[in-house]
Order: C-alpha cells, then sequence, then structure tokens
C-alpha cells in the first residue's frame, strides 16, 4: 500500500516524517540529526511546489473525503516546514540561545 500519491512515492523513504500533529513533528525535529534533516530537505524541499500544486486538487469542505495518501502527503511538507528553518538559518535542531522547547503543564493553578 502506498503512503504518499503516487507521483510522489520516492518521498516514502522519508515516511517517518509523516507526523499527524505539531509536537509530533517538532519532537521528530528535535530527535534528529542535522545530517537526517538536510537529506529530507534536499530530496522534499525541491518538490515543494509539485506537493502544493498537487494540494490545490484536493477537495475540501464538509462533504470532501481526502485520501490517507493526500493527508499524508500534508503531513509530510508540514514536517519540511518544521524541519526548514533550522536547516536553512541554525544549522541545529534546536532554537539557539533558548529555554526548554516546552512548558508541560503539571496541574491547572489554583484561584
Amino acid at each position: 500500500m502506498s503512503l504518499l500519491p503516487s507521483d510522489f512515492a520516492d518521498l516514502e523513504v522519508f515516511a517517518d516524517w509523516i507526523l499527524p500533529t505539531e509536537d509530533e513533528r517538532y519532537a521528530k525535529r528535535l530527535g534528529s540529526t542535522m545530517a537526517e534533516m538536510q537529506s529530507f530537505y534536499d530530496t522534499a524541499f525541491p518538490r515543494l511546489e509539485a506537493i502544493m500544486a498537487h494540494a490545490e486538487t484536493v477537495p475540501i469542505g464538509d462533504a470532501a473525503v481526502v485520501s490517507d495518501e493526500d493527508r499524508n502527503l500534508a503531513y509530510l511538507a508540514f514536517s519540511l516546514v518544521t524541519a526548514s528553518f533550522p536547516v536553512e538559518a541554525w544549522k541545529q535542531p534546536h532554537v539557539p540561545d533558548s529555554g526548554a522547547a516546552a512548558f508541560p503543564l503539571v496541574s491547572e493553578p489554583g484561584f
């Protein structure tokens, strides 16, 4: 079974970047080496215009049924955005000169 539309089958080698939530994509970025992100970026970024053109053909709206392949392609594109800034600017997965990436809420403050 294909994970992506057939025109993007070559990107299936990056299936581990098909992640449905921002938290998962951010964790993937933080857990990846720069070499892994660079490989993903170098392969997927040149295809971004084609991905966007394909997205324009996908029906949306209340009655639309989006295929798993199209949804996965969107998730892959979202992951590319998550990986692009570290590749292009920081040359590291973490935001430089910053604190924790997340502050999990243990309990609601009492008022």
